[in-house]
């Protein structure tokens, strides 16, 4: 076991490193940043979280004995109760969420069109611009609908963007120095959501329980394993919902505000003098 007991480890970064098992004791992580870390298992004892900010996804998280993870969901479910549908059991509550789907995305992208189209190549707190999100969603997609529930072995567009903890992969792309227009990101999208439309139309009972054929070309799901199509599309309406939800608030982020007026000369009196 390796030990780095009274080092400065000050603004080090730890990229693709395996620290299972570690342990953190009297270590000052403030102003730390985590990203696609796994913390499963993880055991904090005497810790002092304040202006802690967390997005992800929680299960069977105790905080002083107390599960919080159904209590934030609940939450979360109160402020949009459009949430809940993203959590279809049957076709035609998929049906039902991707309509939502379509609506909710055909707002957001009339949003990104007021703005000036470099603004939508710009990155606000390290995120992915708008039109690498519209590029994500290609790529889930393609990989959880074309390759996983259709059986296409290498569904990918050269503009397809996987996430950033994703290792490099044979086949897949990932070029980030790409900047297309809104028109060609938005064609790719279009037609990538008519194949989810496509299949959600056509969904049964019985294609919902259906265990998808292993494909055994790289790529990602992983060659060689299965999946229940429900779970396919779930991840997918997943994906589109967080990720609009991060769009819209960039989007408001990079939207010009507008120049306060100069208040106008008032003759003194005797309570503005």
């Amino acid at each position: 076991m390796s030990d780095f007991s009274g080092q400065d480890l000050r603004n080090s970064r730890f990229h693709r490193v395996d620290l299972t098992g570690s342990e953190f004791s009297s270590a000052d992580l403030a102003h730390t940043r985590f990203r696609d870390a796994s913390m499963r298992h993880v055991t904090m004892r005497g810790v002092e979280l304040e202006d802690v900010e967390i997005s992800g996804e929680l299960l069977n998280v105790r905080i002083n004995g107390v599960d919080v993870a159904p209590l934030v969901e609940a939450e979360l479910d109160r402020r949009d109760p459009d949430r809940p549908r993203m959590r279809p059991t049957d076709p035609d509550g998929f049906r039902a969420a991707w309509d939502l789907v379509e609506r909710l995305w055909a707002g957001t992208v009339e949003h990104a069109r007021r703005l000036d189209p470099e603004l939508l190549h710009e990155s606000v707190g390290g995120e992915w611009s708008f039109i690498e999100t519209l590029r994500h969603l290609a790529f889930a997609t393609d990989a959880w609908v074309r390759r996983g529930v259709l059986g296409d072995p290498a569904p990918w567009h050269p503009l397809d963007l996987p996430w950033d903890g994703m290792q490099d992969t044979p086949e897949v792309p990932r070029d980030r120095t790409v900047r297309p227009t809104l028109a060609e990101a938005l064609e790719l999208r279009h037609d990538r959501m008519a194949t989810v439309r496509q299949v959600v139309d056509e969904l049964t009972s019985d294609e919902l329980d259906r265990l998808t054929a292993p494909v055994d070309a790289p790529g990602w799901p992983p060659p060689g394993e299965s999946f229940p199509v429900r779970e396919c599309l779930l991840v997918v309406l997943n994906e589109e919902w967080h990720h609009r939800l991060f769009a819209e608030r960039d989007l408001d982020a990079l939207e010009p505000r507008p120049t306060p007026t100069p208040p106008t000369d008032v003759a003194p009196t005797a309570t503005n003098r």
